[in-house]
């Protein structure tokens, strides 16, 4: 993201049937005082890669792309996207770019209720997910197993796994956040089973008929990991696919929006509170 000149992605085109390889579309944008020219070249259609080029070094991709961009309101945000959505559709707590939405739950947190939760004792901590598109991807295959999960990326700390260690209750906030420790107990059951150590999270790779390791004990082989690679950081990938009949490893409570039906997301609250999903649902719609 900080390149200068010149970067080719993997994109999502639109329409992509009418674009055909070596097309260029140009646009003209603010970047700070400047005006800067930007290119955008399809490269190769099937394989969804486009080329983008700008006219001035000064400015890294990072600033193109939020120059050229909007923020990415959820569909059920009915209106266009204004000024203010850059900060009101962000947690107070987000430090890090690369993700297509923001983690909704986040944004019932303000700085006071997090700051109440410390005077009250209550631990909070920080983690990473990357959400991808494949989140909001409806299901439609008729076998839950067939439904394609995109690979999402988690950054995960030492300092995350000795918290949650310590920990007598865990809840996530958001979704994401219990993608992601769930997925890091996952890659821990991986380092134990020494086939591969590759920080790689199948979608299907909870659903397997085999004695587990408690959860201390999976979180504390992602630590000797961390001691043999000489870092305090991971950074892995998960395609996670988490619906009922799911066993929950590390999180004990839940804070999350409601989501839309025939969504993952949607499976992944019914596995946690089983038949009371409905209920809760139909609460809130009557109230």
């Amino acid at each position: 993201m900080n390149a200068r000149l010149g970067v080719t992605w993997k994109c999502m085109i639109g329409n992509a049937k009418k674009w055909k390889d070596g097309m260029v579309l140009e646009k003209t944008v603010s970047v700070g005082q400047q005006q800067v020219k930007i290119s955008a070249e399809i490269t190769d259609r099937k394989a969804q890669l486009v080329t983008i080029n700008w006219s001035d070094e000064s400015f890294t991709f990072s600033e193109i792309v939020e120059a050229m961009g909007k923020v990415p309101l959820p569909p059920y945000i009915n209106r266009e996207v204004d000024r203010n959505d850059s900060v009101r559709y962000q947690p107070v707590y987000s430090k890090v770019d690369g993700a297509v939405a923001a983690p909704t739950a986040g944004l019932h947190f303000t700085n006071e209720i997090i700051d109440s939760l410390s005077k009250k004792n209550i631990l909070t901590d920080e983690v990473t997910l990357h959400v991808s598109a494949g989140t909001f991807q409806p299901l439609k295959a008729e076998n839950l197993e067939d439904h394609p999960m995109h690979s999402e990326q988690i950054i995960i700390s030492r300092q995350n796994l000795q918290n949650l260690m310590k920990a007598s209750t865990i809840i996530a906030v958001g979704t994401t956040s219990m993608r992601t420790l769930e997925s890091t107990y996952w890659y821990g059951v991986k380092l134990i089973g020494e086939v591969d150590t590759s920080f790689f999270v199948e979608k299907l790779s909870p659903y397997q008929d085999k004695k587990l390791p408690t959860t201390k004990e999976a979180f504390q082989a992602v630590l000797e990991q961390m001691d043999q690679l000489n870092t305090d950081v991971l950074v892995g990938e998960t395609e996670i696919f988490i619906f009922p009949g799911y066993d929950f490893k590390v999180c004990d409570g839940l804070v999350t929006n409601f989501h839309l039906p025939g969504s993952t997301l949607i499976l992944l609250v019914a596995a946690f509170i089983g038949d009371q999903c409905r209920v809760v649902y139909i609460v809130a719609l009557t109230n």
